[in-house]
């Protein structure tokens, strides 16, 4: 399969809205693997990178291109906004339109947040973990 995902990836290298790449789930791409769910190789996703589906279909190079060509499609993002719902439009805006040092404090107020649920699920299982062993 390789060869015919080399020749897709060499066909859209410079494609204004396609994007086809590979990333190697046993080095640096690791962590984007796992947070993706991938868990054999090789492993086809598609779609919204905030919800990528799983490709089933034909891994020869005819049947990669055709899926390419038919289902990457631009998506509601900053550079086209013009795809976007009305909501989703709105909020991408009100993202836009603030500075760095805003768009800074809103992610590290998030990051902040999830440590706290992080730490308070790691007691949760510690206290789990005890009660278990105490039978």
């Amino acid at each position: 399969m390789k060869p015919a995902w080399d020749a897709v990836m060499a066909d859209y290298a410079d494609h204004p809205t396609k994007l086809v790449a590979d990333v190697d789930c046993t080095a640096a791409g690791k962590p984007l693997c796992d947070s993706n769910g991938v868990r054999g190789f090789p492993t086809i996703k598609y779609g919204d990178p905030s919800d990528l589906q799983a490709y089933e279909g034909g891994r020869d190079e005819k049947a990669l291109k055709k899926f390419a060509e038919e289902k990457l499609v631009p998506m509601c993002s900053v550079k086209n906004i013009d795809l976007c719902s009305a909501d989703k439009k709105a909020e991408l805006e009100k993202y836009m339109a603030l500075d760095t040092e805003e768009l800074t404090k809103l992610i590290t107020a998030q990051e902040d947040e999830l440590k706290q649920i992080e730490e308070e699920f790691k007691k949760s299982v510690e206290g789990l973990q005890k009660l278990y062993e105490g039978y």
